[in-house]
């Protein structure tokens, strides 16, 4: 565990939990698994904050808790967990691309909530829909519903984990921990739920409630303080399918630049047929037959079998093998090499974004050279690279001393006399994906802190405009004349406004420059992860 990565934690707990939740955190990132009472001694909190501030950790996945041998209960913080909170404005354009509105406030409520219940769900994302809606329209249960059994079946969402059922004995006392199990087959099952209703909107409520009796309400909230029919079935979002997606998106548009718009449509397809049968973590999809893949191909593209046995044999054929042939029943089966790709797909941003940025286009074409030809000394750098001895001696220092590329001693003799040694330059792919993911995730907590800064500095001008548009939207609502509003308006000046404009402009170029950087995170840390684990 690197500084950068505590340190983007420590942030990203703070700005979505508060502090109390942060400090605890960051204690239990930076110390490993702690027992409940170092946790209080350690961090100095209240018994009471720390217990509700783990729950909370607990509730949104970011902490686990094992019971030891001695009886006692260990929380141990994960940090992987926690860095994907950055990825959480992906998910949920992601949901909103393949499954529309809704399908993006089912994805949004689960990770806000980090657990919750089908029909808890399904009740707040009417809500929230029926809100946006005009006058007279309100979104149905069943529309949401279907939409959730949807992202279920394609493994968006799943189960969380539940208690056993066991038998109670009245002398037995309870364990210090409950032990949370689930059988994979059920991860994806929906319940089957009769939720009949519609969404209701917040303001009409309010209204319909006002002048109401205070033990009327109770009444009605008590008819509705029935258990619901999923009571204990809680659900989740399944980070790694959204990866996964992630994964299939990059591969689709590796084909498409190499090959042609046909091709990758047909690695698409393949990628779709078994997007629910093959392992996040398997190096090859499940082999399709031709045949198979030919009948599922979109409607709007009119391919015949011979043209489509033509593509797969080119794919299968082309030197970057994305595509494997494993058989010949059924046409031909075929497969789509995920581990493949992830050996190829780091080398476009370490090649293309910080070398010519640091170093320059020569450095990049030297990095690009050792790439290819693996070992090369630097009298052979000079002569590929066509570039002089001083500069290109330069060059491979600097990339050397910030560890870009690595130099390899091959002695002829024992001694190692300098006269009748090799020295070859090469390039450790592993160790430069980590030292660039690295200073990926200084880069992240560097435009975490500057937006921090940014909205410090002008703190009374938001709360200013804040204020403002609340006034000018009860006086909108309460029917006030032009001239009244435009006397709001102007409570807000000329060089304010200005100055709220350079100040949203700057917050979303840094949004938009953290989900730059995410994206470079998300393919070293899966070409990292590709090199440690075993296919």
């Amino acid at each position: 565990m690197t500084q950068a990565e505590i340190k983007l934690c420590s942030l990203l707990l703070q700005e979505h939990f508060g502090e109390i939740v942060e400090k605890i955190g960051t204690y239990l990132i930076r110390t490993g698994p702690q027992p409940l009472r170092m946790i209080v001694n350690g961090t100095g909190l209240v018994l009471d904050q720390v217990k509700k501030a783990l729950c909370v950790l607990i509730q949104h996945n970011l902490v686990t808790y094992q019971l030891q041998k001695r009886g006692f209960v260990e929380y141990e913080a994960q940090c992987k967990r926690v860095l994907r909170i950055l990825r959480y404005p992906r998910y949920i354009y992601t949901a909103k691309t393949l499954y529309n509105d809704t399908g993006e406030l089912i994805v949004e409520e689960l990770l806000l909530n980090g657990k919750m219940t089908m029909s808890a769900v399904v009740r707040k994302v009417a809500d929230r829909l029926t809100e946006t809606m005009e006058d007279g329209k309100t979104m149905d249960y069943a529309d949401v519903s279907n939409t959730f059994v949807r992202l279920a079946d394609t493994h968006f969402v799943q189960r969380c984990p539940l208690v056993p059922e066991t038998p109670e004995s009245p002398d037995a006392p309870p364990p210090p921990a409950p032990t949370l199990v689930i059988n994979e087959k059920d991860m994806y099952v929906v319940p089957r739920l009769n939720l009949v209703g519609k969404g209701k909107r917040r303001r009409s409520c309010d209204e319909e409630e006002e002048g109401e009796p205070k033990a009327k309400k109770q009444k009605q909230d008590g008819e509705s303080s029935e258990p619901p029919p999923d009571d204990g079935i809680y659900w989740q979002v399944n980070i790694d399918r959204f990866h996964q997606h992630f994964r299939d998106q990059g591969i689709v548009s590796a084909v498409a630049n190499r090959m042609d718009q046909t091709s990758s449509e047909i690695v698409r397809t393949m990628l779709r047929m078994s997007e629910v049968t093959t392992s996040s973590s398997a190096p090859y999809t499940q082999p399709l037959s031709s045949n198979e893949i030919f009948r599922s191909l979109p409607a709007g593209y009119n391919i015949v079998k011979q043209v489509l046995d033509q593509y797969l044999t080119l794919l299968a054929d082309d030197p970057l093998e994305f595509v494997g042939k494993s058989g010949d029943s059924g046409g031909g089966m075929y497969t789509v090499s995920i581990l493949y790709f992830w050996t190829l797909s780091p080398f476009r941003p370490l090649i293309y974004f910080p070398l010519p940025l640091r170093f320059g286009s020569r450095c990049a074409r030297i990095f690009r050279l050792l790439l290819r030809k693996k070992h090369l000394e630097q009298k052979q750098v000079e002569d590929f690279a066509m570039i002089p001895a001083k500069e290109a001696k330069d060059m491979l220092y600097k990339m050397l001393s910030e560890n870009f590329v690595s130099l390899q001693e091959i002695p002829k003799t024992p001694d190692h006399a300098p006269s009748r040694t090799f020295y070859l330059y090469t390039v450790n792919v592993p160790s430069s994906a980590r030292m660039l993911l690295h200073r990926c995730y200084k880069s992240v907590a560097n435009l975490m802190e500057r937006r921090q800064y940014e909205t410090k500095e002008n703190k009374r001008l938001l709360e200013k405009s804040q204020r403002v548009e609340a006034i000018l939207a009860s006086m909108q609502a309460t029917g006030a004349e032009e001239a009244q509003l435009q006397e709001i308006e102007e409570m807000i000046t000329a060089p304010e406004r200005q100055q709220l404009e350079n100040l949203k402009r700057n917050v979303n170029k840094i949004d938009a420059s953290e989900n730059q950087v995410d994206e470079t995170i998300f393919v070293l840390e899966s070409f990292i992860e590709s090199t440690v684990k075993k296919p």
